[in-house]
């Protein structure tokens, strides 16, 4: 069974800048992380992807740079900055405080 987008709409940025927040990181790499992490059950749609960077880096959350590659492609590189690391540290704490809401709303016990 995979994730609908419905159920992660919302959370996009939280994700990208919590995939940024441990090592800088280009679309393609963050998307294979997702998939991995996921069990293969999710993947971002690229559209959805490159838009949240594009908000994230207008809302000074994140940076990019061209990286220097070799080989292949050049490839543009995402870094989260100390904005995006507070923004990060406040979602997540709204996540599990909108986990304990919906789990109380949605199990069987009452």
């Amino acid at each position: 069974m995979s994730i609908t987008s419905d159920i992660i709409r919302g959370h996009t940025e939280t994700i990208i800048l919590a995939q940024l927040a441990h090592k800088d990181s280009y679309g393609y790499e963050i998307n294979k992380e997702l998939q991995k992490k996921s069990d293969n059950k999710y993947e971002m749609k690229e559209a959805t992807m490159y838009s949240a960077f594009r908000r994230l880096e207008q809302n000074g959350m994140i940076v990019s740079y061209w990286g220097d590659e070799n080989r292949g492609a050049r490839r543009r590189y995402y870094s989260i900055t100390k904005l995006g690391r507070a923004v990060l540290h406040h979602s997540r704490e709204e996540w599990v405080e909108a986990k304990k809401i919906i789990d109380s709303m949605i199990n069987e016990e009452g």
